[in-house]
């Protein structure tokens, strides 16, 4: 077997009780003597603090380094300014979707942060089509996320010039000492922000977030119930190589001057499959939320089923919403049933529980931007 990689904030996850367990290759908390209900709950009311260092860290540079992104992601990325942060999607010839990832204009370059579990085919991809031309640098860093209302005034007696980014923008500063690099995101539908530092400060850095008193660590449990609530695609799980971003709900990551039209429409891998989608809405299915009425979770992998029995999905993340106080999922359906308040079915254990299609994120998103 192959050993778990670890993150900079390792032995500190450990001192500080951790459950640890397995992911993308990492040996990573699930969650801390606190639990995961009461950390959710935290990051909702307070401010959390998240190790997601594992992530894969990457700059771009070279001449018409916009230009030559956008032949991979379809994104509008142009026209990004300067010290902006923006949504994107790596895009199969076919259509399907080889990972998502942000991307920020830091000036000269291009700063990408792209998901653990597919950051090696990510460099890779990059290198095959970019590397003969530009500069892809690989980080050493870890990165933090502080999530939650409470982030904010973290960061007001931390940082305040950091106060003044509003949400998906970048910037960076010198907080306790440590130059830091800082986006206004994160993926818990809070208002928060992700700071990225130098590896071999990273511990310290984490210390000075957690004395402060709003701030608790958060595992991957409540991270994996936050994101689901916020509505937020998990890669391999909401989308993979066999998804569209049409199917994902996610067209508007497709810029528009990329579109049809679009003063450069096309030019992405996969280009001539998801614009005919967007323009003929011929795709068979659709992401939707979906509510259960009772108390079962309904997980990841369950078939959804008509009043009939016949199969019209699946669910593809599901769980329990502490702040909302009942089951929710995310699935893909069959085109008719993708209109908000339709029912179908959920197969569980034998059963077949009612869920009722709705839009997404299942909570009110707290970002900030700006007054």
């Amino acid at each position: 077997m192959t050993e778990l990689r670890k993150t900079p904030l390792h032995a500190l996850h450990q001192a500080l009780g951790a459950k640890m367990v397995p992911f993308a290759g990492y040996d990573m908390p699930v969650q801390y003597p606190l639990g995961v209900k009461k950390e959710h709950e935290h990051t909702r009311a307070r401010c959390g603090l998240f190790d997601v260092s594992h992530m894969g860290q990457i700059t771009v540079a070279g001449a018409d380094i916009a230009a030559a992104l956008e032949t991979l992601i379809p994104a509008d990325l142009e026209g990004l300014a300067p010290g902006r942060q923006r949504y994107g999607l790596f895009i199969h010839t076919d259509g399907g979707i080889i990972d998502d990832l942000m991307l920020v204009n830091a000036g000269d370059h291009f700063y990408l942060v792209v998901n653990a579990a597919c950051k090696d085919q990510d460099i890779s991809h990059l290198r095959t089509n970019l590397g003969a031309t530009h500069q892809i640098e690989v980080l050493d860093r870890g990165l933090l996320a502080l999530q939650g209302p409470q982030a904010v005034d973290v960061m007001q007696r931390l940082c305040p010039a950091a106060c003044e980014l509003v949400f998906m923008q970048h910037g960076r500063f010198d907080i306790a000492g440590h130059e830091v690099w800082v986006s206004r995101s994160g993926y818990t539908g809070e208002d928060g922000f992700e700071i990225s530092v130098a590896a071999g400060e990273c511990e310290a850095f984490a210390k000075t977030l957690l004395d402060e008193p709003e701030v608790e660590m958060i595992g991957l449990g409540a991270r994996d119930s936050l994101r689901l609530e916020a509505g937020l695609c998990l890669y391999g799980h909401d989308m993979d190589m066999q998804t569209t971003p049409v199917e994902a709900g996610l067209i508007w990551a497709i810029g528009k001057p990329r579109r049809h039209g679009g003063e450069r429409a096309g030019g992405f891998p996969g280009a001539d499959v998801v614009l005919h989608q967007i323009d003929a809405k011929d795709h068979t299915r659709k992401r939707v939320g979906l509510v259960a009425d009772g108390r079962a979770p309904v997980r990841e992998g369950a078939r959804l089923v008509d009043e009939q029995g016949e199969e019209v999905g699946v669910v593809t993340s599901g769980g329990f919403g502490p702040s909302l106080g009942k089951p929710v999922a995310m699935g893909y359906v069959s085109r008719e049933f993708e209109t908000p308040q339709s029912v179908v079915y959920a197969e569980v254990r034998g059963k077949r529980l009612p869920m009722t299609v709705t839009k997404t994120p299942f909570v009110t998103p707290g970002y900030y931007r700006g007054t």
